[in-house]
């Protein structure tokens, strides 16, 4: 399908990973099933990680009008970072993160889950998949 979803309860996380060509097509189902996925565990962070992703085919005018959105997570202290480790997958999510703002100031951009979990202060996350 090109994305999965894990969550992980104890703190709350929920990963989606996307996988294979990124299109306009995958990220209009990813955004849907993001937020289906995020109502029924209600996380308080949100990690969309990109490192599966081999080409990126989705125009810069959707990641803008997505950005535009109500955000996945809306609550007080709810975090969404994406992890984008190619130059053209860092640009986009730092797109979607300056067109975002301000209703999406939680919005962090980073090079590796590691720096994920440095920032979030956990080192054995337990992940269990929602498929």
């Amino acid at each position: 399908m090109g994305f999965r979803f894990e969550f992980d309860p104890a703190n709350k996380i929920l990963l989606t990973r996307i996988e294979g060509q990124f299109t306009d097509e995958l990220l209009r189902a990813c955004e849907v099933e993001s937020r289906k996925h995020a109502a029924a565990t209600g996380p308080l962070v949100h990690i969309v990680e990109c490192t599966g992703i081999t080409e990126y085919a989705v125009s810069s005018d959707l990641v803008r009008h997505m950005a535009k959105q109500t955000p996945i997570l809306t609550g007080p202290g709810t975090r969404q970072f994406f992890i984008a480790p190619t130059a053209v997958g860092f640009g986009l999510a730092r797109m979607f993160q300056i067109a975002a703002e301000p209703d999406h100031l939680s919005v962090t951009v980073v090079r590796s889950l590691d720096h994920v979990w440095e920032e979030l202060g956990i080192s054995s996350p337990k992940f269990e998949s929602l498929e």
